[in-house]
């Protein structure tokens, strides 16, 4: 009884961590996600999405859910979508969906910093946005594309009673025009639709060689089954309807970037700590004396090593052979037949 009621509860503590859902909307046919049920870490969400790019990461990711892809033809754009307060979404059975393994805040500043560090000269359009939080960070063109964006609470709120509106084509269902989480919920719909509006006047960025990033966290639902509660109808008609405008966005996205664009959900009913970004103050530094280097060893080599290692080791091989080469030619030269030098100083002798 006791083994029984044990196993009972392991089985329930690895259904609550293993509940959240990564899913693949959409992805071109150079990125494989393979059919499986492997857990996905929640903390190196953002490395699968900097693989899934083409980008090299400082930890190896030993996760088989991704394949090993073409190295000379990457997805140009890759949105990330984060839905908070629900564990999956009844969304189409085209993509490929895994389950996540300790869902922890992520974000994609990495692939951000990195996009901006090697594409500095090109195009680039990088877009961070949590609506409800009023969380925004736009690298590159995204600061001219999305200028129009409504970011702020009271421009979302303003943004839905416009003529415009996604509210004249939305199904309300049970849900309210009226109430403030309703309305809450809308307006990130509305977010939503108006970044692929906005996209789709400026295709030119879209078909450039510069990668593209988006990460939009959604926590619209997250409010509304705090309201109602996760047994409402509101709840369920809210889910349906996300999950509709989610394959629309994933739809429209992949038709702008023509193909070439990988659409992800990830599905988290909370997370597991509150994000915080850390900062560092000088007048909280403390003064530590360094730790002596009682044993010689030497400064531990970033991920860059090899890399740097293989260049200038072929570089130096290479000329080493062209040296010898060269050197060989020279010493078993015969001037009289070999050398342009001793045929025009012989012939002027001659002459003379």
């Amino acid at each position: 009884m006791a083994r029984l009621l044990l196993l009972t509860v392991s089985l329930a503590c690895l259904t609550g961590v293993l509940a959240d859902e990564f899913s693949v909307l959409r992805s071109p046919s150079y990125v494989t996600f393979r059919e499986g049920s492997w857990p996905l870490p929640g903390e190196r969400i953002p490395d699968l999405t900097a693989l899934s790019m083409g980008f090299s990461v400082e930890e190896d990711l030993s996760w088989p859910g991704l394949a090993v892809g073409n190295l000379f033809h990457r997805p140009t754009a890759t949105v990330l979508l984060t839905v908070r307060g629900v564990d999956t979404l009844p969304l189409s059975k085209a993509g490929v969906s895994y389950p996540i393994e300790n869902a922890v805040p992520f974000n994609l500043d990495s692939i951000a910093d990195a996009i901006r560090s090697l594409f500095s000269e090109d195009t680039p359009v990088v877009l961070q946005l949590a609506p409800s939080d009023e969380r925004v960070y736009m690298v590159g063109k995204a600061n001219t594309v999305f200028k129009d964006l409504p970011i702020t609470l009271r421009q979302l709120r303003s943004r839905l009673f416009q003529e415009n509106s996604i509210l004249k084509s939305l199904p309300f269902n049970s849900l309210s025009k009226t109430n403030e989480v309703d309305l809450l919920f809308f307006s990130e719909l509305q977010v939503l639709h108006d970044i692929s509006a906005l996209l789709s006047r400026h295709k030119h960025l879209a078909r450039d060689h510069s990668p593209d990033v988006y990460s939009l966290e959604l926590a619209g639902l997250e409010e509304i089954g705090k309201h109602y509660g996760e047994d409402s109808q509101q709840f369920r008609d809210a889910s349906r309807i996300l999950a509709e405008s989610l394959e629309k966005f994933a739809d429209e996205m992949f038709h702008v970037y023509g193909g070439n664009a990988v659409v992800e959900a990830v599905t988290v009913r909370s997370f597991e700590t509150p994000l915080v970004r850390k900062t560092r103050s000088i007048l909280e530094a403390k003064q530590t004396n360094a730790p002596e280097n009682l044993y010689n060893l030497a400064y531990q080599y970033n991920f860059n090593y090899a890399v740097v290692f293989n260049i200038i080791l072929w570089l130096m091989i290479g000329l080493a052979i062209a040296v010898i080469v060269i050197s060989y030619n020279l010493w078993n030269m015969d001037p009289g037949y070999d050398s342009i030098i001793y045929r025009m100083t012989n012939q002027k002798i001659r002459m003379d």
